[in-house]
């Protein structure tokens, strides 16, 4: 693949993470601060995303393999996402908001596994070509969150209508990307052809089900960091809060550095372990962190997303693709990301939802709510540790430890 083939599928990965990355992070600040939603409310409002990695893999099976290039459905959802996030930003009641972002995420998550369908298409080498390529999607969160801190407009409906700009100009975009026709027949689909009943069965064995459970369990105390960690920054009077959670996503690049290092060394149950004990610990240095003697612990909080994030899901990637065979991996990880990113983090957002409303003191008259913070994040803290225990008790993968792209991961 040639270097402006390198850059236009960067490009494309940048627009489609920086439009995420600059209405998400900021969403319950903005919903909190101006419009007074309630905390259940910010917590559904949190989940739409969930809900549309749960459709996600119906649609891209149902009709982006089958029916239409990739390009052009790409310009297509990305055209309404930016019509459907610009209404949302002048929404000021909870259900016609709801709604509008509800249907915005079922046109925007889909669009992840395209933009990745795309750039393979592309490739000659995908192990070795596109990690370079994706990282610019993460460059792209980065650079949104650090616009939207510098510009101090994290409790408004500013991010919301960036975000649809960005949205409008990956639309026009995708249509100068490469032809890329759908390669599936317009055939029946089932639900069995989307997860096939050989990808089903792999949870059938003991480390795979202890392994999915795990990572779905784990998901749910995951959603309080994303649904409520700027809003907890800017109560808290953390200046430039979206700009600092950047790091996190810097912390992300640098850690999957060590991946290869540590798998040498933990092998794939001990990886894991380490990505759980940091939710846990991210937690509780938010629970007694504070802006003044002991910011370092939000700073520290923060900066642990890297091992998070890295050591779970990605080494979860990683067990996923060892332990399934070549023609079931697409499937296994598709059912993997439905089972996290889709189930785990709505129950997610339905829940810390919940413990946020039921640790908020309503100030009449001061135009804001005061939330117990301290018990909102010991509530993910305590949940991390059960199922880091239960993992640890329960876990066992016999495989020798690899390092990724090895012979021994993809056996």
């Amino acid at each position: 693949m040639n270097l402006a083939m390198r850059g236009r599928l960067g490009l494309m990965m940048f627009l489609e993470y920086f439009m995420w990355g600059a209405w998400y992070v900021t969403l319950n600040t903005w919903l909190s601060q101006s419009l007074h939603f309630s905390g259940t409310q910010l917590g559904l409002a949190a989940g739409v995303t969930t809900i549309g990695a749960m459709v996600s893999p119906f649609f891209v099976g149902l009709i982006a393999d089958r029916l239409f290039a990739t390009q052009g459905l790409l310009a297509v959802m990305h055209g309404m996402g930016a019509l459907l996030l610009f209404l949302a930003s002048l929404q000021a009641n909870f259900v016609p908001f709801y709604v509008v972002i509800l249907l915005y995420s079922l046109c925007y998550m889909p669009t992840m596994a395209l933009t990745n369908s795309l750039a393979f298409r592309q490739m000659k080498e995908p192990q070795t070509e596109f990690g370079p390529i994706r990282v610019l999607g993460t460059l792209g969160w980065i650079v949104a969150g650090l616009l939207i801190g510098n510009l101090h407009i994290e409790s408004t409906k500013m991010p919301m209508q960036i975000a649809a700009a960005a949205s409008l100009l990956m639309a026009i975009y995708c249509l100068t990307l490469p032809h890329t026709p759908p390669l599936g027949k317009a055939a029946k689909v089932t639900v069995a052809s989307i997860f096939p009943l050989e990808a089903v069965k792999l949870l059938g064995t003991r480390s795979m089900a202890i392994f999915a459970i795990a990572s779905f369990l784990i998901c749910i105390p995951l959603q309080f960091y994303y649904a409520f960690t700027n809003l907890f920054l800017n109560q808290l009077g953390v200046d430039n809060a979206a700009s600092k959670m950047a790091g996190g996503q810097v912390s992300e690049l640098l850690c999957m550095l060590l991946i290869p290092w540590f798998f040498r060394r933990l092998g794939v149950k001990y990886m894991l372990v380490a990505g759980m004990s940091a939710w846990a610990l991210r937690y509780v240095l938010f629970a007694f962190g504070n802006p003044d003697s002991r910011v370092w612990m939000l700073w520290a909080g923060i900066l642990l997303h890297g091992i998070c994030y890295d050591f779970f899901f990605v080494t979860g990637q990683i067990y996923i693709d060892r332990k399934a065979r070549p023609e079931l991996r697409a499937a296994a990880q598709g059912l993997m990301t439905f089972l996290t990113y889709g189930a785990g983090m709505f129950v997610g957002s339905w829940l810390s939802g919940a413990v946020v409303e039921s640790n908020t003191v309503k100030r009449f008259g001061y135009g804001d709510n005061f939330h117990d913070w301290h018990a909102i994040w010991l509530f993910p803290a305590v949940m991390s540790v059960v199922i880091l225990l239960l993992f640890l008790v329960t876990f066992s993968d016999r495989s020798k430890p690899a390092v990724p792209g090895e012979a021994a991961l993809t056996s």
